[in-house]
């Protein structure tokens, strides 16, 4: 491939990705906004702005840890320009599953369909020898625990709050939760912005360790330009795609699944966050979605198991357990029609 070719490929592949962050956010935004918006305590117009200043700050809150993660998910040659075809192969991956899923009003994981297109490129490449798979495995071994510790968390507040305020009016109880959803959305907003946006990170530095730009060690940093700029450009196109907002997910993740109260709204929030917070603290990628749906469940289930739309959830969860497989073969699909055309 002429030098020329590879420049373009290169920076149509950044642009990609960029197009694929805005995406999650615009996908995802549900997930920062379902509750607060189901709970009226914002306009949805209001809760989407809300959350994407949040999703923006983030960069200067969290250490890029998931970004590092993400970029080692498929061994990657350095210099060897095949691998900007596998990285551009998982992107379109991962953006037409998340379209798809849009589409069918699933809130399924835009973190999972780009882990999933990602190594479903390496693969078609390299053969099962081309992932990381103890980092894979952790990836996957967090789609059922994320949700349990939103669940836990989300339980486990609901009922503290239930003795704490237990003598407090109805009225004062949902005044007051109110107010507390405004710090609760914004916290589970920081730590979506947080974990989401280094995903793109790491793709954007892998693609960059393919063409020879970066070495394979290569950390992100704000206080280095050439670096700074990935973190900056990511975190603005969440914020832009969460400003946009994705609609069709936040009904069902916010009314279909279990009716929220304010106090449920913001012990569900704080839930969702505190596990953001420690999975990025770890450097592990974790489905924000997954997370989410954990704590309102666990809210839900407060009040009675009957209060859970379960064929809703379930629905959620099938589509969840299929995201990787399915954008996996979707980019390895997209690498062998690249590959024909090379």
């Amino acid at each position: 491939m002429e030098l020329t070719g590879l420049w373009i490929l290169v920076i149509g592949t950044v642009a990609a990705a960029l197009v694929f962050d805005a995406i999650n956010g615009f996908h995802d935004a549900a997930n920062s906004i379902a509750t607060v918006v189901s709970t009226r305590v914002l306009s949805p117009r209001t809760a989407v702005l809300w959350a994407a200043f949040f999703n923006f700050v983030a960069m200067f809150v969290f250490a890029p840890k998931v970004a590092d993660t993400i970029s080692k998910i498929v061994h990657i040659q350095q210099g060897d320009p095949v691998y900007v075809e596998v990285v551009l192969a998982g992107l379109v991956g991962a953006i037409a599953w998340d379209l798809l899923t849009w589409w069918w009003s699933l809130p399924t994981s835009s973190s999972h369909a780009l882990i999933g297109g990602f190594a479903g490129a390496g693969i078609a490449f390299k053969g099962w020898g081309a992932v990381h798979w103890d980092k894979l495995w952790t990836v996957m071994a967090f789609i059922p625990i994320a949700p349990l510790i939103g669940f836990i968390f989300g339980f486990g507040l609901m009922v503290a709050v239930y003795w704490i305020f237990r003598q407090w009016r109805p009225v004062a109880i949902d005044r007051f939760f109110r107010k507390g959803q405004l710090l609760s959305a914004s916290l589970y907003s920081l730590g979506h912005g947080g974990n989401d946006a280094q995903k793109t990170m790491g793709i954007i530095v892998a693609l960059l360790v393919a063409h020879g730009t970066f070495t394979p060690d290569t950390q992100l940093s704000l206080t280095d330009f050439s670096t700074a700029w990935i973190i900056l450009s990511c975190h603005l196109a969440m914020a832009v795609g969460t400003a946009l907002g994705g609609w069709r997910i936040v009904k069902t993740m916010g009314i279909k699944v279990t009716k929220l109260q304010p106090v449920g709204g913001c012990c569900a929030e704080t839930a969702g966050a505190a596990t953001l917070f420690m999975a990025t603290y770890l450097g592990i990628p974790v489905s924000t979605t997954h997370t989410i749906a954990g704590g309102i469940i666990g809210v839900g289930a407060t009040r009675r198991l009957t209060g859970i739309k379960w064929d809703i959830a379930i629905r959620i969860v099938v589509a969840w357990v299929v995201t990787i497989p399915c954008s996996a073969i979707i980019a390895a699909l997209t690498f062998f029609a690249i590959a024909a055309l090379r």
